[in-house]
This record gives structure tokens, C-alpha cells and sequence, in this order.
């Protein structure tokens, strides 16, 4: 049996990705792990990784949370040097 850690460090995606992730969907660390493993499969899935946290900086910039829209940038600008293939869809 795989460890949370373990799954996370298998999944493809960096701890903060996986947070994200998991506060966009509302669900455990550990299903968004799986869930971000399964999108970076497809070119879609990279785009909807994308747009969780375009849509999610879009709504911290609305709400005045500047401390958080600066993490996720951190987090998109990481996302998309981790994968840049796919940044036109």
C-alpha cells in the first residue's frame, strides 16, 4: 500500500498544485492528488488544471485576498514551467 506522500510524489504534480487543487474541488489532498494525476494525461486536463487557478486567482483578486492571488500565480507560473506544452487551448 502507497502512502499519502507517496501518492503525492507520484501524481506529477508539486504539494501546492495538489492544495489547489483539492480547495477548487473541495476534496481531500488525496483525491485531488489522483484527480491532477489523471487530468495530466490529457491536453484538456492540463488546460483544466490551468483554469482551476485562473478561475481561483480571478476570485481571490475580487474578494481583496492579495496574499492568496500571489500564491496561486506562484502556483500557475510553476504549473506551466512543469508544463508548458499546452498553454494555447
Amino acid at each position: 500500500m502507497l502512502s499519502g506522500q507517496e501518492c503525492f510524489e507520484f501524481c506529477g504534480l508539486t504539494e501546492d498544485e495538489i492544495h489547489a487543487i483539492a480547495e477548487h474541488e473541495h476534496v481531500p489532498e488525496i483525491v485531488a492528488a489522483e484527480l491532477g494525476q489523471c487530468l495530466l494525461q490529457t491536453h484538456v486536463g492540463i488546460w483544466l488544471i490551468r483554469r482551476y487557478l485562473l478561475e481561483d486567482i480571478q476570485q481571490a483578486e475580487l474578494h481583496g485576498h492579495d496574499g492568496r492571488a500571489k500564491w496561486l500565480h506562484s502556483v500557475l507560473d510553476r504549473f506551466t514551467i512543469d508544463h508548458p506544452t499546452y498553454t494555447h487551448l
